[in-house]
C-alpha cells in the first residue's frame, strides 16, 4: 500500500490507502496505544482480500510516521477527541461507508466513532477495547512501564515511532494511571451504536476482563456478537491471525 501524509483539519497523519473495490466499504484499521500502521503487518491486506473491501490504515498523531503530538499531557476524554479526528480524516478522504477495525485504544475509538458519527460507520470490529478502567488494565500499564525501564522496549518501539517514543509512552502510561482517569467511562455512548458489532477478545487478556465485552454487547442498540478466544491474550490478530481474520471476514461478508 502506498503511504502518504494527509491533513485532517490541521493534523498531519500518515495513511496507507487502497481503493481497489469500487462501491465496496473501506475497512479502517485503528492501532493500539503503542501501535502503528506498520505493526499491523499483512493483516489488513489479507482481510481485504477475503472481503473484497478497500483498506485505510493510519497512524494517530504522535505515532508511527505521523507528525508528533504537541505534548504527552492528555485530557481524560482523549479517545473521544480521537474519534473526532477520525471523522475529520474520513471526511477528507470522502469515505462514508467505513467498517472500523480497532485494537485496544483503537477499539475504544472505533466504538466512540460509531456512536458519534453513525452516518459514516457501517460496522465495528472491536478487538480488546475498553469502555471503563479496571484494576487489571492498570496492572498491565504498570508492567509495561517496568518493561520500558528495564528491557529494550524503547529501542523496539523506536523502530516504528522514531524520536516520538518517549512522548507517546508517557502519554499512554501517565494518562491511564492518573487519579482523574479512574472514572473514565464511555458506557453512556453505547446506546447510540446502531451498526453491527463484533467484539473480539482473548480470554486471558492481560489488559481487560470479559466485563468489557459483556457490558458492551448488551448496551449497544444494533446487533452485537462476541468472539471470545481461550488461551489468547491482548493481541489476538497477532497471536492467532488466521483465526481472527477468518472470523472477521465471515462477519463482514455476512453483513455486506
Amino acid at each position: 500500500m502506498e503511504g502518504r501524509i494527509i491533513d485532517a483539519k490541521g493534523k498531519k497523519l500518515y495513511i496507507e490507502y487502497t481503493n481497489s473495490f469500487e462501491g465496496r466499504p473501506t475497512i479502517v484499521f485503528l492501532h493500539d496505544s503503542l501501535g502503528s500502521v506498520q505493526l499491523w503487518r499483512d493483516f489488513p491486506a489479507k482481510l481485504a482480500e477475503k472481503t473484497e473491501c478497500n483498506v485505510l490504515a493510519y497512524d494517530r498523531l504522535g505515532y508511527g510516521k505521523s507528525y508528533p503530538m504537541p505534548t504527552h499531557e492528555r485530557p481524560v476524554n482523549y479517545m473521544e477527541l480521537e474519534a473526532d479526528v477520525l471523522n475529520d480524516l474520513l471526511a477528507e478522504m470522502k469515505i462514508d461507508k467505513a467498517i472500523l477495525f480497532g485494537h485496544s485504544d483503537g477499539g475504544t475509538i472505533a466504538l466512540i466513532t460509531a456512536a458519534k458519527y453513525p452516518e459514516r460507520v457501517e460496522a465495528v470490529l472491536c478487538e480488546a477495547g475498553h469502555i471503563f478502567v479496571e484494576e487489571v488494565t492498570l496492572k498491565g500499564v504498570y508492567d509495561a512501564w517496568e518493561a520500558y525501564k528495564t528491557t529494550n522496549l524503547p529501542e523496539r518501539l523506536q523502530k516504528y515511532h522514531g524520536d516520538k517514543v518517549e512522548t507517546l509512552f508517557r502519554a499512554w502510561t501517565e494518562t491511564w494511571t492518573r487519579d482523574d482517569y479512574r472514572s473514565w467511562n464511555i458506557e453512556y455512548l453505547l446506546k447510540d451504536i446502531t451498526c453491527p458489532l463484533l467484539f473480539i477478545q482473548g480470554e486471558t487478556d492481560e489488559y481487560g476482563t470479559l466485563d468489557q465485552v459483556e457490558k458492551t454487547v448488551t448496551q449497544v442498540s444494533g446487533t452485537a456478537e462476541k468472539y471470545i478466544i481461550p488461551g489468547v491474550g491482548h493481541t489476538p490478530h497477532k497471536e492467532i491471525p488466521e483465526l481472527v481474520s477468518e472470523k472477521a471476514a465471515e462477519f463482514i461478508n455476512r453483513n455486506f
